[in-house]
């Protein structure tokens, strides 16, 4: 199989997504891909135990993408072989009233991971610069003050909330979280087939609603928005990916294989040594456990 170069898919300039493809040729057929994912997450998991008991970092992967993209089944795949204790998915959907009472990161912030474990952000705090700026409306439901109609919501208050997640995010890495953030790029046509297989199929009729059609109406909107969002917002505490999504199998290699290439560089992650006095006795307590 193809061997990649994660630093192909890291954004460290000003992209269009327009000119970026949605498709990555491997040069494997599919069960040559799964096979390889699986090996990386295994390598994965061994991270993550490491991590653990390292206790010192967290990390966090915030996964975006339009509708269909491919979020679920990619969570459930790249993270099957971890730990369980290890692995925390929060799926964010619209705030509840609770969650409105708060500035717009509370719900994400008490969600972060703690040391020693992964974070999945299915759909992020990028939906507060991603929907919201497709339908500014949604931001009067926020009751914020000076807020008191879509004409209030200039590029003064976007560019207020940019610098906000920013600081956000440059907070909790230098807190010991290690954040990556993966766009999930699906091209237009991709995404109409899906929705009709979704369709056709019984068992997964339940995903579809019709304001999926509604807001696919909106396609070159919310490119524009996830576009201007990864420009003003990968940094290298920080930074996006843009994953090639038309193929599921292929996304979800691609993304695994950029978590291990990544965590690999940290040295420093590992079990915490046993005192001299424990490793010199390890013998002593076998047989005293085995006497009794």
């Amino acid at each position: 199989m193809k061997d990649i170069n994660i630093e192909d898919f890291k954004v460290t300039e000003t992209i269009q997504l327009a000119n970026i493809p949605t498709t990555f040729d491997l040069e494997a057929d599919k069960k040559d891909i799964e096979n390889q994912l699986e090996d990386v997450c295994k390598d994965l998991a061994k991270i993550q135990n490491a991590m653990y008991a390292h206790g010192k970092y967290a990390v966090l992967i915030c996964i975006q993408g339009t509708d269909t993209a491919g979020k679920d089944s990619l969570i459930r795949e790249v993270f099957k072989e971890l730990n369980a204790r290890g692995v925390v998915v929060h799926s964010f959907k619209v705030p509840t009233e609770i969650e409105k009472k708060h500035d717009y990161l509370w719900r994400h912030y008490i969600a972060l991971p703690a040391r020693g474990k992964f974070g999945v952000f299915n759909r992020t705090h990028y939906e507060n610069v991603l929907v919201t700026r497709v339908h500014p409306e949604y931001i009067l439901g926020e009751y914020l003050p000076q807020i008191n109609s879509v004409e209030d919501i200039d590029d003064t208050f976007w560019n207020q909330r940019f610098e906000q997640i920013n600081n956000f995010e440059k907070h909790i890495a230098q807190n010991g979280t290690i954040v990556f953030k993966f766009f999930l790029h699906l091209s237009k046509e991709e995404q109409k087939h899906r929705l009709i297989r979704r369709l056709k199929k019984p068992n997964k009729n339940w995903k579809f609603s019709p304001d999926d059609l509604k807001e696919r109406k909106l396609w070159d909107d919310y490119q524009d928005c996830y576009e201007d969002a990864i420009n003003r917002t990968s940094k290298a505490h920080a930074p996006w990916y843009t994953i090639p999504a038309d193929d599921k199998p292929t996304a979800r290699y691609i993304l695994a294989k950029i978590l291990l290439d990544t965590l690999k560089t940290y040295k420093d992650i590992k079990e915490p040594e046993l005192d001299d006095d424990i490793k010199a006795n390890l013998d002593t307590y076998i047989k005293q456990l085995e006497n009794e």
